[in-house]
Parts: C-alpha cells; structure tokens; sequence
C-alpha cells in the first residue's frame, strides 16, 4: 500500500464499516485473551491500556473461576493470551497460568520484561520456562534511547538483562521456550506519518544488532501499529493529529488484511468478566453483543455452553490500525 503524509486540513475519510461493505464475521474461537487488570510497574507513553503503578484494578476470584471454567470446558481454545498492565503483577496469574497449561493449551504472556526485577517477581524466568509459557515482550526499538523514551530512562538495559536471563533459561534455542520480541513505533508529532516496517526485514536487523552487542537470541519480531486509542489517542489529540492519522491509516486500508484479523478468533475478556471482540475494543468500552445486542459476559459463554454466541465483530474507525499495510495484530504483521 501507498505510504503517503496526511496534508493539512479537515481530514475525511470512509468509515471502517463502510470500507468493509459487508459485516465483519466472527469465526470458530481459538483465543482466550485475558487483561488480568491494570496494575503495571511501568507507565508507558504509547500505552492504550493506561496502566500504571497507581491503577488498582484487577481481576476478582469470581471471575477468575469463570474464566477457568471457559478453559477448562472449551476445547477449542488453544491459546490463553495473558495481558495488562503487567499480568504477572494482577491476581490469578499464576492460577490461570497452571490451569491452561494442565489442559495443554499456549500460553502467551505479554510481558514488559523489568516486572522480573521488582521485589516478589525475580523467579518469573525460572517459572516461564518450567510451564513452557511463551513469552511475548516489548522491545520497541533496538536502540537504547528509542526504548527509554518511549518506555522510561533506564528500561532498556533491564530489558537486556532480562533477555539475557531467559535466553540462559533456553529461551530462544529451545523450540519448547518460545520468546517474540515486539515493535512499535514511536508516536508521530508531525504528519509525516508512516507504517511499521517490513516486519521479516526488522527482525533481521534486531536479531544482528542484539546478537553481535548482547549475544542475545529471540524467535520472532511482531510488530504492532500504534492504534488510537488509550495513551496513543490523548497524545495525538494534545498535538492536534488524532484527524490526520486516522486518515492516514484509512488511506493504507489494505483489503488482504481482512480475513486474518484476530478479533474474528478471539475473545477478549478484561478484569470484570466482561467480554469483547478484542483488546482495543476492549480498552474503548465496545463490548462484545449477541445478534440480538444483548452485551456479553462470560456467565454467558458458561450457561449457553458454547462459544458460537457472536456473529458480527464490533468495529470502529480505530480498527483501520490493524488493516493499515501488512496490518498489525497481537501477533504482529497480517499480510507480507
């Protein structure tokens, strides 16, 4: 797709839904995906779930035996996808943890990679790697200064070090200890936007540049559009360019994209028990609804006994960051 700057003035631009013509199905659930809360030892710039130090909220007991219900009775789901804030620091993780894995399911932690140095964390490595979770953690640059800006002075030399500790553990070699790396970009100040690079191409130059300073080893680079909304949205609103980048993601819309977006195999669920089609929509307040618009729970999934109970993706203009070139998703790019 055409990588081209937004131009001054009132942007305008086709609605997401209208660009698609036709509702976005869901298809058969492979994804539990689980925001354990928003407690987070870091407050990162380009963070759309606004987590931090100071945020309280958390997964209940309640709803964490629901969710263990889901993973239990569900052989369809394949992946439990734990996120935050820092999932390792909100309650149940471990619990929901050992569950998926004692009814062989993925599990993929999001992890910021520094919580193993907070106080009560520092066995996180050696646990990863004896429940063989695959670990999916932010490096969003190969370069020191672009990470601490981004993430906080210091960030970057504790995300080394903690690479080096699981890559110690069998991180990277062992095919059974997988460990992604993940890209976004910096936050624009400007209209002189861009997609994320070739992600195949990125992850050569992190895996040289990260091999040859830090005899460091990763699986894979995903890279991940910066979507507005969270931190990402207000920032652009105070410069002025919420407008123009959304303009800028409808303009690279690439169609190819469509089939494989991962709202369509997941199900997202957030601390409360409430249900929705993905992360983003999640963190924007757009649950997930029946084809009655009935808003959907987990009590729900449990008492209907199955998943099948959505038949259209909500969506918003927002979702134009994950259709926007090779296109972007929790696991990275869409298309080559």
């Amino acid at each position: 797709m055409v990588q081209t700057p937004c131009r001054s003035g009132a942007p305008t631009f086709t609605p997401f839904a209208q660009q698609l013509g036709q509702p976005l199905t869901k298809a058969s659930i492979s994804t539990l995906q689980i925001n354990l809360g928003r407690r987070c030892n870091l407050a990162c710039s380009h963070c759309h779930v606004e987590a931090g130090p100071k945020r309280t909220e958390e997964l209940s007991p309640e709803v964490c035996a629901q969710l263990i219900a889901m993973i239990e009775r569900f052989d369809s789901i394949q992946t439990v996808d734990l996120t935050g804030g820092a999932p390792e620091m909100n309650y149940g993780f471990r619990q929901l943890v050992e569950v998926a894995r004692s009814h062989g399911k993925e599990v993929i932690v999001r992890s910021n990679l520094t919580i193993f140095f907070e106080p009560g964390y520092e066995d996180l490595p050696e646990y990863f790697a004896a429940q063989q979770v695959r670990v999916v953690a932010s490096l969003p640059c190969y370069l020191e200064r672009n990470v601490d800006k981004q993430r906080g002075a210091g960030v970057y030399d504790r995300s080394i070090e903690a690479i080096q500790q699981l890559n110690a553990l069998g991180y990277g070699h062992n095919p059974n200890l997988v460990l992604d790396l993940v890209y976004n970009p910096n936050l624009p100040t400007n209209t002189q936007f861009n997609l994320t690079p070739d992600q195949q191409g990125l992850e050569t130059d992190y895996k040289a540049y990260l091999s040859e300073h830090f005899d460091i080893a990763f699986n894979n680079l995903l890279t991940i559009t910066n979507i507005p909304i969270g931190r990402t949205k207000q920032f652009l609103q105070r410069q002025g360019l919420i407008e123009p980048y959304l303009q800028f993601l409808a303009q690279n819309h690439n169609p190819q994209t469509v089939p494989g977006l991962m709202c369509r195999t997941e199900l997202s669920v957030d601390y409360l028990g409430q249900v929705y089609d993905c992360d983003f929509n999640q963190m924007e307040g757009v649950p997930a609804r029946t084809s009655t618009d009935e808003v959907l729970t987990l009590g729900h999934f449990l008492a209907a006994n199955r998943l099948d109970l959505i038949e259209r993706v909500q969506t918003r203009n927002y979702c134009y960051g994950c259709t926007a070139g090779a296109g972007s998703s929790c696991g990275g790019s869409l298309v080559e």
